[in-house]
């Protein structure tokens, strides 16, 4: 995939980008933040700083972050957390990708098959394929694990809501 499209591709999710790693660090500071970013893409895009600071602002100024300076001798740190406002926008999008996640699936099975019916299909390594499985069962695992917990919801809720389990 040429340079730039790889670039391209993490334009738009950058601001949950951002969201996501203030909230499972707690705080972060912008230079923090341009790393674990660069970290996730596995170097292959590496937003500038004078982009990551303008959208930290903008997330400041609509209330998804809260800015807190910090000294060390005389240099000026800002770290970030997340609001009231941030938390909800971080579990609606949370909720929305799972949802859409089904749908993912499903398309990216229908072009694999596309691309291999044009002949832009290719032979996986021995390599590719151990890794796809790892991944693959780690999704799995991730799948089971919230089925397994949703069911306990219901079972609690059937519980609450009827006073006593029957047995």
């Amino acid at each position: 995939m040429p340079e730039r499209s790889m670039k391209n591709m993490f334009l738009a999710p950058i601001r949950h980008l951002i969201l996501v790693i203030v909230g499972f660090k707690g705080e972060a500071h912008g230079y923090e933040i341009l790393k674990e970013i660069e970290k996730i893409t596995c170097g292959t895009w590496k937003p500038s700083h004078g982009n990551i600071y303008t959208m930290l602002g903008k997330m400041v100024e609509e209330g998804l972050l809260e800015p807190k300076e910090e000294y060390h001798g005389k240099r000026k740190l800002i770290k970030y957390t997340l609001t009231e406002k941030g938390w909800d926008y971080l579990r609606e999008a949370n909720e929305l990708a799972l949802q859409s996640l089904y749908i993912s699936i499903q398309y990216h099975e229908a072009l694999r098959k596309k691309l291999e019916e044009l002949g832009y299909g290719r032979e996986l390594a021995r390599e590719a394929i151990l890794e796809y499985l790892k991944v693959l069962d780690r999704v799995c695992d991730i799948l089971d694990a919230k089925r397994r917990a949703l069911r306990e919801m219901l079972d609690e809720k059937g519980e609450s809501k009827e006073g006593k389990k029957e047995g």
